[in-house]
């Protein structure tokens, strides 16, 4: 039988790259896999050692890529990691750079960085799927998360791979989306000598082509199994996830003496925004009031993070329109920083734009400043108030941590705990559960619920998987596609 990669005992050189045991691994031609495993599991260090990022002690990866022409393992596999999904962030990219239209220019166009692909049926089945055509004259900084993952799949897809690797490919997807690419991957998986190999946090929807799963749990690679005797063996999600008594801590929170206390906590007025040609909120009426929970829904790219950035004053164009936060209206002399002590915010573009590496216990902290980084030292009562939320989150023990070496589900939780910090009166939750595995998902979902419930709180989350809403909305918004 063709083995595409053979392991047989293998330990990285590097001590902080490897797993605790070695690693034995044989994946057969055919064989589709899904890596599966908590948030820190090493689900991604697995991945890497797969792929030869890290050189080996003794025995070196085997690969036998036939029937490809090229023996090279950058032309046969080809990973999107988490980061990846979300664009190409590097160096030059920098939170709130998407609002701000005079920084568009010299990035480049979606046209400009697919590759030429052979298979015109292939390029079309892409093209048609993920609507690519809409988005080929777009500067890619105007993408949005889940556009990003559409252009993303489609430029890794054109390169024709032999191995392709994913990282949670279908968050950030609306639900048609989903749907669609998990029947093109089954097709290609049908019709080509393609394999996939999903490194899947969420796993209660795993694809039916895949064959094969590899649990990964506390840094051991598990003995793969068929598909059918993982989910024969797969406990089921736990109604409740955080404890009563941490419950009742967050309900018990003492509040602060400089709240708002306005009736109206979102008022939007004819709103209207425009990136060139293309108009993403057009004439926008939206109230909001307090004690509101509100649940934001619409395809990818109608606009949702947009209008989150008006409310969060991270858009120049917020400035434009008539806007009232808190009852006040926007420009009326307040300041954007006057505006952020009151919202707590997470979101994909907050999570691309974070490449500060800093001990995790900084990353939480600069929550209470509103700031990417942390610029100031932080206070004595502040390092408490951090750590009594990284409890609640269950990450406390990753405080001196830097945020670079976690994984991109330990990492959401650290930008969760830095959205809750400040006890904020407005909670803005933009695709929360990202990455998270399914205990996390609970854990996460309860919190939000718990906070939901003290006084005067009000909330705006998105998402695309209707069961990750708490039970505490009352108020929903859909936003159609301005085509």
């Amino acid at each position: 039988m063709q083995n595409i990669i053979s392991i047989e005992n293998g330990v990285t050189r590097h001590p902080l790259y490897r797993m605790k045991e070695p690693i034995n691994l044989q994946i057969a031609a055919g064989e589709h896999v899904a890596i599966v495993g908590r948030n820190g599991s090493g689900k991604s260090l697995l991945v890497d050692t797969i792929i030869g990022r890290y050189p080996l002690l003794m025995n070196e990866v085997k690969y036998d890529f036939s029937p490809s022409e090229s023996k090279m393992v950058c032309d046969n596999i080809k990973y999107i990691t988490f980061r990846d999904s979300y664009g190409d962030a590097d160096g030059t990219y920098y939170y709130q750079q998407r609002w701000n239209a005079h920084d568009h220019d010299d990035t480049p166009i979606v046209r400009d960085l697919l590759p030429e692909c052979k298979n015109e049926e292939l390029r079309k089945s892409l093209y048609d799927l993920f609507g690519i055509e809409a988005m080929l004259d777009k500067h890619i900084i105007l993408l949005s998360s889940g556009e990003l993952r559409k252009f993303q799949l489609t430029k890794t897809l054109l390169s024709n791979p032999r191995v392709l690797i994913m990282d949670n490919p279908f968050i950030g997807l609306d639900a048609k989306t989903r749907d669609l690419l998990h029947r093109l991957l089954a097709r290609l998986t049908e019709v080509t000598d393609l394999q996939v190999i999903l490194v899947l946090s969420k796993t209660d929807d795993i694809p039916t082509f895949i064959t094969h799963v590899i649990p990964v749990e506390d840094r051991h690679c598990g003995k793969k199994i068929t598909l059918q005797e993982y989910l024969a063996a797969r406990p089921a999600d736990p109604v409740h996830v955080l404890s009563d008594e941490k419950r009742q801590r967050i309900l018990d929170l003492p509040y602060a003496d400089n709240l708002y206390h306005a009736e109206h906590i979102v008022d939007l007025n004819k709103v209207s925004i425009r990136y060139g040609e293309r108009t993403i909120l057009k004439d926008l009426d939206w109230s909001v009031l307090n004690g509101e929970k509100w649940a934001l829904s619409g395809e990818n790219g109608a606009g949702k993070s947009t209008l989150l950035s008006l409310v969060c004053a991270d858009n120049p164009q917020s400035y434009a329109c008539d806007i009232s936060l808190f009852g006040r209206k926007r420009g009326s002399g307040e300041s954007i920083w006057e505006i952020k002590k009151h919202i707590g915010y997470v979101s994909p573009e907050m999570h691309r734009a974070y490449l500060k590496n800093l001990p995790t216990i900084d990353i939480v902290a600069s929550g209470l400043y509103d700031s990417i980084g942390l610029y100031r030292k932080t206070r004595e009562e502040d390092v408490a108030v951090c750590e009594w939320w990284m409890d609640i989150f269950g990450i406390r023990d990753l405080k001196d941590r830097n945020f670079l070496q976690l994984s991109s589900g330990e990492q959401r939780l650290v930008l969760l705990a830095r959205a809750f910090v400040k006890d904020p009166e407005l909670l803005i939750l933009d695709e929360p559960l990202h990455g998270l595995d399914m205990i996390n998902r609970r854990l996460v979902k309860d919190i939000i619920e718990a906070f939901c419930h003290r006084k005067d709180k009000t909330m705006i989350m998105v998402t695309h998987y209707q069961e990750e809403l708490p039970d505490t909305i009352t108020n929903s918004l859909f936003l159609k596609r301005n085509n």
